[in-house]
Formats: structure tokens, C-alpha cells, sequence
């Protein structure tokens, strides 16, 4: 940043992803959920450095593994973006050529990445729309003149083109009303279904719920839970209070809203940065905790903390009383 400054938009981010599985990446807004998926597309702004490894392997096809924290953006370009990993982006409408129709954006991505010839281009477009439910009639139309649930199938559509392994859904429903959220979520777990690799990064805690295999919780650029979908929406439940306090603020459960608001990524404490927000906290909390079956919490839910202390103003955030 300006005058040298450095920020940690994600750090000690660790998670491996099957062929067949959906992850669902979730957290407020600012936690760092999209930037991971830019660096592991090697979409980051050129001021962005990154460090550590993300392996994405060969599979079955016997092709190389790539490490796409290290590749050139030649590699990236020429045979990872749209044949290895699919993105489905934040605000499709956005990505999508404002002056090129949808049918023709479709026929250029099928020809680009299958090598389809000129004379079978219109109906591989026409199939690669039926794939994600975009309606053959629109396909001649602008993305202006798209809904925005239709500029989403659009974008769902352009992404699973090259039959990538991995697809990367970055807030694939939002602003969607709950029947197209639903069908979307139901259309991207087909794609899991068929043997490939999902991570939906999602504000949406009922579409997370429909859709993954296990939940990663992220908070101030750290994933501080790793859980299996069904015990994390169930029985027992989240072990990190930030990750009960998501569910708890839902209408449906508890609808009560978690205290205080997320740190400024520039001004994180030296300890666990959701203490000022958290009941439980106690001075072990001044130290940063390190992952643990899953959980990065000195206190989970399910085991007793130790006597408690209050948030107090020096924390840099809004007190609270225990």
C-alpha cells in the first residue's frame, strides 16, 4: 500500500478439494473469501504478492500438476483459466462483453476451448446454454438486456464450457430472488455430481447449506473452521463462536446479530481477532490461536472457557459486557 505498507488480506489459508466434492468458503463481507480465489486464479491486482503453495493436480487424465501461485501468466492464460478452473465471478454482468451478444461470447469461449469448428459452433453454444438453463431465446440479446438472474446463467454458462475440473463460484446468487438461488445452487452441484471439484464462496447460508460437502469459515482473512456440512448445520454444530454467531443471526434460528463489526484488515491484533466480538474471550485470546481438529480457537463451543474478559475501547473496536 502507500508508503510501504503491507496488509495480509489472507493468511494460513489450508484446505484440499476432491473431484466430486463442493466446499463452501462463507464469512462477512472484507474477510477475504474473493482475493482467494483471485490468487488461485492469478487474478490479483499487480501490487498483491503471494507466498506459500496451491496445488492444483493433474488428476486422472495424467496431466501435470500446477502450482498456480508460482505459474506465468502465459500458463494461466493459455491452459488453466477456463480449462482447468472454471470462475464463475461476483457480478457476472460485469464480465461479460457489454457489446458482443450472449450467443456470440458463448460460441467464441466453445471455440476457443474445445476447438469446436465454425459449422458446429451455433448449436455447442445453444447446448452449452441449455447446460445452465439459460432460455435459447435470449441468446441473441446484449447483457444489458439480461435480468440479473439471467446474466448469471450466462457467466455459469461460459465457466462450464471447458469442462474444468475445478469450478470456482465466487457469490454466484447474489441479488437472485430464493427460486433462482435455489436453481443455481441446484445446477452447480450437478457439477460436483459429475465428478468435479466445487468451491462456492457465498455470503448465503441456506444456499451453503444446500449445496456443500464441508464448510470453511473465514474471519479476517483467516479460515478459523473446516467442518463437514451436515454436523456443521446440525448436531453439534460450529465450534467457533463466530461461526455459531452466523447461524445464530439467521431469521430462521436465533436471529441474533453478532456484536461489534470485523477488524480493519490493515489493523488486525497481534491475538485472535474475533475476541473483541466474543463472549468467550479470555487473555489466552491475546495470542493468536492455531488450528485445531478444525477450529482456530483457544475457546470452541463445547469446551468450558476460563474466566472471561471484557472488550474494553483499547481493543480498537466496540466494547461489550461479558
Amino acid at each position: 500500500m502507500r508508503g510501504g505498507r503491507h496488509i495480509a488480506a489472507v493468511s494460513d489459508a489450508g484446505f484440499d478439494l476432491a473431484p466430486g466434492e463442493c466446499l463452501a468458503l462463507v464469512g462477512e463481507s472484507g474477510c477475504g473469501k474473493s482475493v482467494l480465489a483471485s490468487a488461485l486464479l492469478g487474478l490479483l491486482p499487480g501490487n498483491a504478492r503471494t507466498a506459500g503453495s496451491a496445488r492444483l493436480s493433474g488428476g486422472e487424465g495424467g496431466g501435470a500438476d500446477v502450482e498456480l501461485l508460482t505459474a506465468s501468466e502465459r500458463e494461466l492464460a493459455a491452459a488453466v483459466r477456463g480449462r482447468r478452473i472454471g470462475l464463475v465471478p461476483q457480478s457476472p454482468a460485469a464480465h461479460l462483453t457489454p457489446v458482443r451478444t450472449v450467443r456470440s461470447q458463448l460460441q467464441e469461449t466453445v471455440r476457443e476451448l474445445t476447438g469446436e469448428t465454425r459449422s458446429g459452433l451455433r448449436a455447442a453454444a445453444e447446448r452449452a446454454a441449455r447446460r445452465a438453463a439459460f432460455p435459447a431465446d435470449h441468446l441473441d440479446r446484449y447483457p444489458h438486456q439480461l435480468s440479473g438472474g439471467l446474466a448469471q446463467r450466462a457467466a455459469t454458462a461460459l465457466a462450464l464450457v471447458g469442462d474444468a475440473p475445478l469450478l470456482v463460484a465466487d457469490e454466484p446468487t447474489t441479488g437472485l430472488d430464493r427460486d433462482l438461488v435455489d436453481r443455481t445452487v441446484d445446477e452447480l452441484r450437478r457439477h460436483a455430481d459429475d465428478g468435479r471439484a466445487l468451491l462456492m464462496i457465498t455470503h448465503d447460508l441456506a444456499a451453503a447449506e444446500r449445496i456443500a460437502d464441508r464448510v470453511a469459515v473465514m474471519y479476517a482473512g483467516r479460515i478459523v473452521e473446516l467442518a463437514d456440512a451436515t454436523a456443521f448445520f446440525g448436531r453439534p454444530g460450529p465450534r467457533h463462536p463466530y461461526a455459531r454467531g452466523l447461524l445464530d443471526a439467521l431469521p430462521e434460528r436465533a436471529f441474533t446479530p453478532i456484536p461489534g463489526m470485523p477488524p480493519e484488515l490493515g489493523a488486525l491484533p497481534a491475538g485472535c481477532a474475533f475476541a473483541v466480538r466474543c463472549d468467550r474471550a479470555t487473555a489466552a485470546c491475546d495470542t493468536l490461536p492455531r488450528p485445531a481438529e478444525g477450529v482456530a480457537c483457544h475457546h470452541p463451543v463445547g469446551a468450558v472457557p476460563a474466566a472471561r474478559r471484557v472488550p474494553g475501547p483499547k481493543d480498537g473496536h466496540r466494547a461489550r459486557t461479558a
